[in-house]
């Protein structure tokens, strides 16, 4: 019996923002498929407006198992993660071995087809975009929090905010989204219907 596929089932079970007083919780599952449409959106932009190659399955099979780890380490609060270079790179390590023991639970004939997506290689486009579209994630959370009064998440929209700017640099396609796409998540119902 393989056990991966009941693993990566129970991300609808890991919370997020885990040290935050949210209006809506959101789970692990939930921001995965918010994370596959952000890279869709990050790589089409990057193919059609920038004229870069992007490989798209790649990309998007990236985002799709970018937390699965957390299903063996649990959601590790962002405050925290990134306390200092040691506590990262040692997270960083216990990821790694999450992905591989998950990676072991598959069949010898089947683990080649998940490798590349679950132990990612981190200087390719692909990977960036995946990544911008997990940080990017992160701040339409605090973006739609703030929209319903919920002050909680002001220092981190501001902070991750800082973060999409400096990556923006590298990546054209997260800036172009930003100036085209972002803003229309702070809109009530009424207001994108109109």
């Amino acid at each position: 019996m393989n056990e991966f596929f009941a693993y990566i089932n129970r991300m609808k079970y890991i919370n997020r923002w885990g040290l935050m007083q949210g209006t809506h919780p959101e789970n692990d599952m939930e921001h995965t498929m918010q994370v596959v449409m952000l890279t869709h959106a990050l790589a089409e932009i990057s193919k059609q407006r920038c004229g870069n190659a992007v490989d798209l399955e790649k990309a998007l099979l990236i985002a799709m198992y970018h937390d699965v780890s957390e299903v063996i380490t649990g959601d590790l609060a962002t405050p925290v993660k990134y306390a200092n270079p040691r506590i990262k790179a040692a997270f960083h390590d216990i990821e790694e071995v999450a992905a591989e023991k998950l990676l072991s639970m598959l069949p010898d004939d089947l683990k080649p087809g998940f490798e590349p997506y679950l132990l990612p290689e981190t200087d390719r486009r692909e990977y960036r975009i995946a990544k911008a579209a997990d940080k990017l994630s992160a701040y339409l959370k605090c973006v739609e929090e703030l929209k319903y009064g919920n002050r909680e998440f002001l220092s981190a929209k501001e902070s991750i905010g800082a973060q999409l700017e400096k990556l923006s640099e590298a990546l054209p396609e997260l800036r172009i989204f930003m100036e085209e796409f972002a803003g229309s998540f702070e809109l009530t119902l009424d207001e994108l219907t109109e």
